[in-house]
């Protein structure tokens, strides 16, 4: 959440920021959050100055009570009840313009960094790096929902029978290649120094505000009205809530965490051909790398985050691809996102597989995620996360790329995980 003093001391940049991001009322919301905030200040002086004005009272009728002058205290105690009053509805009209405020702050998205391009749509992202050979498999090449079918790994209509459309069934050694991803991942992610955490797959409104999800996202998430909570849509959601309200010691920075959840996303709005087999899911499943840094370390960790993916990516012998999103395809908490995409040989077409991502002091502004500097001074940290990986498109590339006339071939790095070399 941006704050009212940063919009006020630069106000061009935030404009020039939000217009990036294509927000459409940036001028009319930012002057009304300066109007707000200007009215706020008054209400607050004047309520300062009543209360004080009321202190400063209450001593000269306690004076006067001492020195015998009962009339003249009686006189201090009717004005002093009128000033009661006055300050009751200043702090009414104070509470008011404050969630006024708050209302129009939540509004308003991250800014994006200074190397963000300018675009509205996905074909307007930049390509910053690419990697891995795209094979041509020739014209016999079976996309995913084809070779699950023929090898009985992954059934949809089983999902579809139990739970709906978009919740696949995994079976015999797709079972055992999700689970060998999951272990791969996970044990990648400690051997880069992130503790695991095994976070609840259900969180509340505090903590959906907390990482930007709410109220931006409610459409997309899946809610439990009688409990009053939401199926995570990424386990950003509850490992970062996790630091909530908390001032961490400088010397324990940068704190790192990694997580494997469920993932639950209703894809309101979503169909096509894009959206077959694997491509999209209602539940999938996906491990999570955090971290809370310094805030002058962020953009360092970010690269460090995504040479991470990138590593993953290499040992799965995946082709890849990195975008720097442009401001119109970005989050609405991110001031930097770097999407990985790998080549479905195939569909014959690239498809997201992990996007790393600085929120920088947006979501900790929002979280009260504080360190105390040396000078002992309260500040808002920054945070990160990326998917490490998310499984149902890495699955995907794996099983489209890695057929052969024998069967589907196992990545090397996989196999101490699968038991197995081949599916066939």
């Amino acid at each position: 959440m941006l704050q009212a003093a940063f919009i006020k001391e630069n106000k061009d940049l935030v404009l020039s920021g939000l217009a990036k991001k294509n927000y459409k009322t940036a001028e009319l919301d930012v002057n009304l959050v300066l109007e707000k905030d200007e009215n706020r200040k008054k209400i607050q002086q004047e309520l300062d100055n009543t209360l004080a004005e009321a202190n400063g009272l209450a001593k000269q009728i306690g004076e006067l009570m001492k020195s015998g002058q009962k009339d003249k205290a009686e006189e201090k105690k009717q004005l002093t009840s009128t000033l009661k009053d006055k300050s009751k509805e200043l702090d009414t009209a104070l509470q008011l313009i404050e969630k006024e405020l708050f209302d129009t702050l939540i509004k308003l998205p991250n800014l994006p960094h200074s190397s963000v391009p300018m675009g509205k749509t996905p074909e307007e992202n930049e390509i910053i790096g690419q990697n891995g050979s795209i094979v041509d498999l020739g014209e016999t090449a079976l996309p995913h929902w084809d070779l699950i079918k023929k090898y009985d790994i992954i059934d949809f209509e089983l999902g579809n029978k139990i739970a709906g459309a978009g919740f696949p069934v995994y079976k015999g050694k797709g079972a055992k290649i999700q689970r060998a991803l999951i272990n791969f991942f996970l044990e990648e992610a400690e051997n880069a120094g992130y503790a695991e955490i095994m976070p609840p797959i259900v969180v509340n409104e505090a903590s959906g505000f907390g990482t930007g999800q709410l109220p931006d996202k409610e459409g997309q998430m899946y809610y439990i009205k009688e409990d009053d909570l939401y199926l995570i849509p990424t386990a950003e959601v509850p490992i970062t809530n996790l630091y909530r309200d908390v001032i961490i010691k400088e010397e324990d920075l940068p704190v790192k965490n990694a997580g494997y959840t469920p993932c639950f996303r209703r894809e309101a709005g979503s169909w096509g051909a894009h959206v077959r087999g694997l491509n999209r899911l209602h539940q999938f499943d996906k491990i999570e790398i955090v971290q809370i840094t310094l805030p002058e370390k962020s953009y360092e960790t970010l690269e460090l985050m995504a040479n991470h993916v990138k590593g993953l990516l290499d040992k799965l012998e995946l082709p890849y691809r990195i975008l720097r999103l442009c401001g119109g395809d970005m989050s609405f908490g991110s001031a930097l996102t770097y999407d990985f995409e790998t080549y479905s040989a195939a569909q014959k077409r690239w498809l997201e597989v992990s996007s790393v991502s600085n929120f920088e002091a947006f979501q900790a502004n929002r979280l009260k995620l504080r360190y105390k500097n040396k000078e002992g001074k309260t500040q808002l940290l920054h945070t990160l996360n990326g998917s490490a990986l998310a499984l149902p498109r890495i699955l995907a590339t794996l099983l489209e790329n890695n057929q052969t006339n024998q069967g589907i071939v196992i990545p090397q790095v996989l196999r101490k995980y699968t038991g197995f070399d081949l599916i066939n």
